[in-house]
């Protein structure tokens, strides 16, 4: 069995959910950000996530939301973790685990090491944190870019909660990722696509088979 885990993000479509689960993610993450090819509906992200077997998490991923906005979001879709990937400072995570009782992951995005000092901000009120790599000034996504950054700035490093690497993920590069950084969880979205927002199942299972295997 291995010791790795997967969260397959922005899933859009019952086969792409279901081929991710069948691989053995213990991740499945629907994005609620407009500007993001891979943007979900409250009500279809319900349907999804009421067919997702239990011990398989599902995870939302939100951009700078309002309380307006979560209140809906987790009145209707069963959740099992928020994922911030906005500029929501440690105040915000600390007041958004409070407010809804729900597991928070804290996207934080690197460049250089520079970056490396808001990671230890973030471990201090956030229950898991996600490293991926900082996207271009002015870029329209915080995330999902299919950017990498020097995985050598997190070598070795560990925090006091669990911790998440992201950014430009395939299946040709999952186990570098793994033997550079130490890592043991990997979050993948446009490395498992034909297209933007556009899932692939084959890529799903493939990147899912070298993940488990690395």
């Amino acid at each position: 069995m291995s010791d790795v885990s997967v969260k397959i993000c922005g899933l859009r479509r019952p086969e792409h959910v279901a081929a991710a689960v069948e691989a053995g993610a213990k991740y499945v993450g629907f994005v609620f950000f407009p500007k993001s090819p891979r943007n979900i509906s409250i009500e279809d992200a319900r349907a999804l996530a009421l067919d997702v077997p239990p011990g398989v998490a599902k995870v939302a991923l939100i951009v700078n939301a309002d309380d307006a906005f979560l209140d809906a979001l987790t009145a209707r879709v069963p959740l099992d973790m928020l994922q911030l990937h906005g500029a929501e400072t440690p105040a915000r995570v600390a007041e958004i685990k409070a407010r809804y009782g729900l597991p928070v992951m804290k996207a934080v995005g690197v460049a250089d090491a520079d970056d490396l000092p808001a990671l230890e901000a973030y471990v201090r009120v956030a229950d898991q944190i996600l490293v991926d790599a900082k996207p271009p000034k002015n870029a329209d996504l915080p995330g999902g870019n299919g950017l990498t950054f020097d995985w050598r700035l997190v070598a070795g490093r560990r925090w006091p909660v669990p911790w998440m690497l992201a950014g430009g993920l395939t299946a040709d590069n999952v186990r570098e990722a793994k033997a550079l950084t130490g890592a043991q969880q990997f979050d993948i979205s446009s490395g498992v696509e034909t297209a933007p927002g556009e899932k692939d199942t084959q890529l799903i299972r493939r990147f899912m088979s070298a993940a488990q295997s690395a």
